[in-house]
Formats: structure tokens, C-alpha cells, sequence
């Protein structure tokens, strides 16, 4: 019995060993600043003065209801997100099939090529597209006269918006080809060769067989975009500003300038928690939804 009782100790103690560490650092620096996060939120702080003063609800109102920069980031993250992960998602499973069942010559070499834009910093990728937009596309025009290239990609509100999904679909596509990739390697060779013995072709092998198969790994992706989608600052911050205007602030820069800027700690505080419950609420719903389409392969 003492021996059983030793080992059992020995295995929880092993257990909090590996996991204690973690478990602490995510208190420190993701569990604590989240609920003074919600805190403040109900404050008024400037974020240097010691003291803050109880309003209630009156930031959460205050965002709705008198602040159209707010809306406005709220209204152009959606349309960022719908937009960025339906063209992320749809290109990357494209690619993939074409990369797994075509037999196209060095396919490493084509996935390292399309993956390293997702190796480097947005706030660079942020930097070296809003030399292209300006610079490089005013170069080309000036060569070519190519009206495409002497279009202001990031002076005019609709192309600034395009400009942002452009550069996000560049930069994520390769993450979310090689998720697509690891479940298109995953469907049975024997289920594909039962369907076409049974006349089935590459269309509809692929609607009928393939994506009901990888509904997982479409989960993942679709999760991951629409959260990364929703919570984007670096590359908005580096490429556009929030440009021209406000038309292209999301809700983390509106964020940032209203906490950081204009030193309304508590009401940036507030705006954070209504993101983090956006980005909660779209993602469980979604997660909900493909879930019950997952199909065992």
C-alpha cells in the first residue's frame, strides 16, 4: 500500500513539475492582466495616475453609443476577417490539392516557398509592402504605365481595405496550407480508389470524398484565421496606420490608440473586453458548427 501510495505521489508530483512552471507563467502574464483588464474596465484611469474612479458601465455604453471610431473598427474588422478568411482558406485548400494530387516537381521546395512569409515579423511584412504599395508600384508605372500599378493602394479607402487583405492572404497562406495538406495526406487511398472504381470524378471525388474528410484540419484553419483575422494589429499598424481616415482601424488599433494614445486607460480597458468577447462568441459558434460536420475517416 505504501508503495502504491509513492508511486501515485511520485506521479503527481512529476505531473505538476512539467506543468506548474507553465501553469504560473500563464497566471503572471495572461490571467492576472486579463482580470485587471476587466477591472479597469468598469474605471476611469489615465493609466499614470495612481488613483481611478468606479463609472460602472458607463465606457461599455460609451462605446456603443458615442463613439462612431469605434463602430467604424468594429465594422471594418468583420469585413477584414469575412474577407481574409474566405480568400485564405479557399486559396490554401486550392493549393494544396494541387500540390498532393498533381504531380507537380519539387513540391518541398514550393510549400518552403509559399510557408516563409509566415516566419517573418508583421510589423516587417507591414513595413516592406507599404514600400510596394508606394515606391516600387510608382516605379512601375512610371516604366509601364500600367494603370493597376498607379492606383493609390493605400491613399484611397477601398483599395487600402483590399491592400490589407491582399498582404494578409500573402503572409498566412502558407501556415494554412500545410494544416490543409497534413488532413488532404490523411484521406484512405482505398476510400478515393473505391470512388472512382465507382465512376465518381476528380470534382466530385473531391466534394463528395475528400472535404467531408478533412472537415477537421478545415476546422482548424477557419478557427485560426478568424481569430487572427479579428485580433490583427501589427500589419495594420506597420502598412496602413488605420488609413486613410479610419477606414482601415480594426478594433485592436483602436484600441491601442485610445488606451496608449489618448490615455483612456479604463475605456480602452472596456473595448478590450467587447473584443474579447466578439472574437469568443464568432469562434465557439463556428467551432460548434464544424464540429457537427466532422465525419470519422
Amino acid at each position: 500500500m505504501n508503495k502504491a501510495l509513492k508511486k501515485k505521489t511520485s506521479h503527481v508530483l512529476e505531473f505538476l513539475g512539467f506543468t506548474m512552471p507553465a501553469a504560473i507563467a500563464i497566471l503572471l502574464f495572461v490571467g492576472i492582466p486579463f482580470l485587471m483588464c476587466i477591472y479597469y474596465s468598469f474605471r476611469k484611469w489615465n493609466g499614470i495616475q495612481k488613483g481611478s474612479s468606479f463609472i460602472g458601465i458607463k465606457n461599455y455604453i460609451r462605446a456603443f453609443t458615442n463613439d462612431s471610431t469605434f463602430l467604424d473598427s468594429i465594422a471594418y474588422t468583420l469585413l477584414y476577417a469575412v474577407l481574409a478568411v474566405i480568400f485564405i482558406n479557399v486559396l490554401a485548400l486550392f493549393l494544396s490539392v494541387i500540390l498532393e494530387q498533381s504531380k507537380v516537381f519539387a513540391k518541398g521546395l514550393f510549400r518552403a516557398a509559399f510557408y516563409i512569409p509566415n516566419i517573418i515579423s508583421l510589423i516587417i511584412i507591414g513595413f516592406v509592402w507599404k514600400f510596394i504599395f508606394s515606391r516600387a508600384f510608382e516605379a512601375i508605372y512610371s516604366s509601364t504605365g500600367a494603370a493597376l500599378f498607379g492606383w493609390s493602394w493605400l491613399g484611397e479607402p477601398k483599395l487600402a481595405v483590399a491592400s490589407t487583405v491582399l498582404v494578409t492572404v500573402w503572409q498566412a497562406l502558407g501556415f494554412y496550407m500545410l494544416i490543409y495538406v497534413a488532413g488532404l495526406q490523411s484521406v484512405p487511398d482505398d476510400v478515393l480508389e473505391a470512388a472512382t472504381i465507382d465512376g465518381a470524378g476528380k470534382v466530385r471525388r473531391f466534394f463528395s470524398v475528400i472535404l467531408p474528410l478533412i472537415v477537421p484540419s478545415l476546422t482548424v484553419c477557419t478557427f485560426y484565421s478568424i481569430a487572427s483575422s479579428l485580433k490583427m494589429f501589427e500589419l495594420i499598424f506597420t502598412l496602413t496606420g488605420g488609413g486613410p481616415g479610419s477606414a482601415t482601424t480594426s478594433v485592436a488599433l483602436d484600441i491601442y490608440n485610445t488606451a496608449f494614445n489618448s490615455n483612456q486607460y479604463g475605456y480602452g480597458s472596456a473595448k478590450s473586453v467587447i473584443l474579447f468577447i466578439l472574437v469568443a462568441v464568432i469562434t465557439i459558434l463556428q467551432v460548434t458548427v464544424f464540429k457537427e460536420r466532422e465525419v470519422e475517416a
